[in-house]
């Protein structure tokens, strides 16, 4: 018994021994390690001196038919919302950095009220401008604006002409245009083989211009409009003046005796009728354009590429599901963060030299670095081909290539623009 009880006695002995030894070298170690350490903590806490960047939201109000469907109606902070959220993302990267990032919103129905504010604001020292407004008014602000320190970035108007012949020098273009749109439905088009168009438009400015984009991207990619047709709406209460059953007779007798065509193409930007058309032709045809089958910049059920964090992050913000109105303003403020974190700097001559170089890059949840292009201040991305439930498709379509991006078979490509900066 005496020596078992001895024999323990080593052993808790030297059990001892071997933590004192570890104690021993753990001191050395951070004595050894402790300076880095302590350099490391401290070059990793926010700067003394922040700085902040104010990015101004103009919306300018609009008078907008009610959309045919009850769940069409945009919410009110379609767009705000979405910049919003890059607020918060720019202010996680700029934080470490010394930079802060505000948002300010003006709202109006009145262009030169909007102007006078925003003249105000620039005034007062704002740099940065995201405007949702009607094309007349981004020329009318970026002409007011032209001899000061200001970029305005187009998220909410698709016309061509602002990035064409009315191209303006200090305005860059989030929002994907008409062309971009139209080529990339005509490319998945032209990918299954639906060649023959039958062409249906509106009467609005708006239907006529993404008419013309269809009727271009079309000769661009080898399909041929068979037959087009206008449709004319009447005043009143659409929901309720009409009713199913007049619609299901209406459609098949405007579709009838139609040229052999392969899918229905639609262009109705204001929402007047395009939603009658699926399911209601006279043939079993697709129908494509501005309902149906849709191109669009975002899809609240993308989940690519990342895309289901970034949706659950916005619906945690904005108890809501994502618009494409609302990821073309992020992508707006975002080019902003992203601009000055790589050249940490909030002077506005670093961040806008910055946004219009080679190394700019933008990632945007769609697969590919999203850059602005250098001769019309178009961004290039990846275009969504979706249904109303779910993304169907990606353009550039595979097969459709170009000789430095493929990005750039989607708009207005270098040798076609009209822009003259």
């Amino acid at each position: 018994m005496e020596d078992c009880e001895a024999h323990r006695h080593d052993l808790r002995l030297k059990a001892g021994m071997l933590r004192l030894a570890a104690v021993i070298l753990f001191s050395a170690a951070m004595l050894l390690v402790g300076a880095p350490i302590k350099a490391l903590a401290q070059s990793a806490a926010p700067p003394a001196e922040t700085r902040t960047i104010r990015i101004l939201l103009v919306r300018e109000s609009q008078d907008r038919p009610a959309p045919l469907s009850l769940l069409d109606i945009p919410p009110g902070d379609d767009g705000v919302a979405g910049a919003r959220l890059a607020i918060a993302d720019n202010n996680n990267t700029g934080r470490f950095l010394g930079q802060e990032f505000r948002l300010d919103i003006i709202e109006s129905a009145k262009a030169d009220e909007l102007l006078a504010e925003v003249q105000a604001r620039v005034a007062a020292g704002q740099h940065f401008l995201v405007l949702d407004v009607r094309p007349q008014t981004v020329l009318m602000l970026a002409d007011a604006l032209k001899t000061r320190d200001v970029l305005l970035f187009n998220a909410g108007a698709p016309d061509e002409n602002l990035r064409e012949a009315d191209c303006r020098a200090n305005v860059l273009h989030t929002s994907p245009s008409r062309a971009m749109l139209a080529d990339a439905l005509a490319q998945y088009l032209a990918w299954k083989q639906w060649r023959r168009w039958f062409l249906v438009l509106g009467t609005r400015p708006e239907d006529q211009a993404f008419a013309e984009a269809m009727r271009r991207a079309a000769k661009r990619f080898g399909a041929r409009i068979v037959e087009e047709r206008t449709f004319s709406t009447e005043s009143g209460s659409r929901r309720t003046d009409g009713g199913h059953e007049q619609v299901q007779q209406q459609i098949p007798l405007f579709t009838q005796n139609a040229a052999a065509h392969d899918v229905v193409v639609v262009a109705d930007e204001s929402e007047l009728f395009g939603e009658y058309f699926p399911f209601r032709t006279w043939e079993a045809r697709p129908v494509v354009g501005t309902q149906g089958l849709t191109a669009t910049s975002w899809h609240p059920a993308l989940e690519q590429w990342g895309g289901t964090q970034f949706q659950n992050r916005f619906r945690r913000s904005a108890n809501r599901t994502m618009r494409p109105l609302d990821y073309d303003t992020w992508l707006a403020v975002r080019s902003i963060g992203e601009a000055a974190t790589r050249r940490r700097s909030t002077a506005f001559a670093e961040i806008s030299a910055h946004l219009r170089s080679v190394e700019f890059e933008l990632a945007g949840f769609k697969g590919q670095r999203l850059t602005f292009r250098d001769w019309n201040g178009q961004l290039r991305q990846p275009i969504l081909i979706a249904t109303p439930k779910l993304p169907v498709s990606v353009s550039p379509q595979p097969g459709f290539l170009h000789q430095f991006s493929v990005l750039d078979t989607l708009g207005i490509d270098r040798p076609e623009t009209k822009c003259r900066l």
